[in-house]
């Protein structure tokens, strides 16, 4: 073969390799933007969800019977076990699985919902929705903290869950398992073969064997009460739509989680029957808005409409206007309830959409969390305190006072 014929078909082979690389890459994309739609359709059809990567872990049989246990509560409770790493569909947050999943189950008014943890493979979080009724947030993290579970598996640590959740005292059993801990882990200075109560032969009293079991103690107690806290974290820490502890600050891993919500809503559009669905335009100008203002996004906020947008879609397709995303902080996800709420030094009273948390700290007198922007002058002010006519979220609250469509298009229709 000629030298020319020998470069051709190198040529053509590192081209193929190309094109199928480029394909192979582009099919894991979409695999990995369809991950929540795929686990809401299994559980449809099953209370249970679990990854291949845990299938040794949780076995066919395992699941079964932790399926059967879920229908004995008769509570709508719900397992997702799946690995979670950073970077991937959910950013390695179980907030943002959580809160995915939640979407794509629209009809499903009342949710609670028992996840893997991304940060510690080996336990659990609890969600629950539209409150915490059955206190499953913390019936789940008692659930790990039992000596019964210390060591136990996935599916013997989801089915201990399922029961105290179903038990509804989780609080309680939090309590009493910190207790617990507490208690054992108490150094007895005085127990018999501590360090405290021996002697050397040469009378120092063993005292220079203190650093050599404090300091590790130290720092198992530091990682201890890490995992505790971070698993203690409230709602609002780890939100239950968007909604991650990066959400004030990780743009990347939220703009990721919006070009995942776009795509997911221009493939619900294009399966969605004319015939069927009344408010399909609806859905179809909803989509085109959100993919409009993802590549327009400047920040959090931008970032954070696009996912009102898509909210606003899917309850177009669905057929039903369900609360919009909280006002205060549309990062918490899908609101609770609606309150009224007056803004300091105003007379005017808002009636907002809120999730649990925001309202819970309303009740209590304390200021929410929220959403904030930057203002003309630099500053970092809450979204809702930028001019009407500046910021389309300030003038729809996300929904909260005016579809976030309807402002979209008039924002669009006064720039012209």
């Amino acid at each position: 073969m000629s030298t020319d014929g020998k470069r051709l078909i190198t040529v053509l082979a590192a081209l193929l390799l190309a094109v199928l690389t480029t394909a192979t890459a582009q099919a894991a994309d979409g695999d990995g933007l369809s991950a929540g739609q795929r686990i809401a359709s299994a559980l449809r059809t099953s209370p249970v969800y679990v990854d291949e990567a845990y299938a040794d872990a949780v076995p066919p049989s395992r699941q079964r019977q932790l399926a059967d246990r879920i229908r004995r509560t008769g509570l709508p409770i719900k397992v997702v076990l799946t690995p979670l790493t950073k970077g991937d569909a959910f950013d390695g947050d179980s907030g943002v699985l959580a809160g995915i999943v939640r979407d794509r189950l629209p009809d499903q008014r009342e949710l609670i919902l028992i996840t893997t943890d991304g940060e510690f493979p080996d336990s659990l979080n609890g969600y629950e929705w539209p409150a915490e009724t059955h206190q499953t947030r913390d019936a789940v993290i008692a659930a790990g903290l039992l000596d019964e579970t210390r060591d136990a598996g996935l599916a013997d640590l989801s089915a201990k869950a399922v029961d105290l959740v179903a038990e509804g005292k989780g609080e309680q059993r939090y309590e009493e398992a910190m207790k617990e801990l507490d208690g054992s882990a108490a150094p007895d200075a005085q127990a018999s073969g501590s360090p405290a109560s021996e002697s050397s032969s040469d009378g120092t009293g063993g005292w220079w064997l203190w650093p050599l079991i404090a300091v590790p103690a130290l720092a198992l107690t530091a990682l201890a009460t890490r995992a505790l806290v971070r698993s203690r974290r409230t709602p609002s820490d780890i939100p239950q739509l968007v909604f991650a502890t990066a959400r004030a600050a990780d743009e990347a891993g939220l703009r990721r989680r919006a070009e995942a919500e776009v795509l997911a809503l221009g493939e619900a559009t294009q399966a969605a029957d004319a015939t069927t669905t009344p408010d399909l335009q609806r859905a179809l100008d909803a989509y085109a808005a959100a993919g409009t203002v993802l590549d327009e996004a400047r920040g959090l906020s931008d970032l954070a409409g696009v996912l009102a947008l898509a909210q606003e879609g899917r309850d177009a397709l669905a057929g039903s206007l369900g609360l919009p995303l909280c006002f205060f902080n549309p990062l918490h996800g899908r609101a609770a309830l609606r309150t009224g709420w007056r803004r300091i030094g105003r007379r005017d009273r808002l009636d907002v959409a809120v999730c649990q948390e925001c309202a819970d700290a309303l009740q209590a007198r304390r200021a929410p969390e929220v959403l904030t922007d930057t203002d003309k002058d630099g500053r970092t002010v809450p979204y809702f305190e930028l001019p009407a006519a500046r910021s389309v979220w300030a003038a729809t609250g996300y929904g909260s006072l005016l579809s976030p469509l309807d402002g979209f298009n008039a924002r669009r229709t006064t720039t012209r």
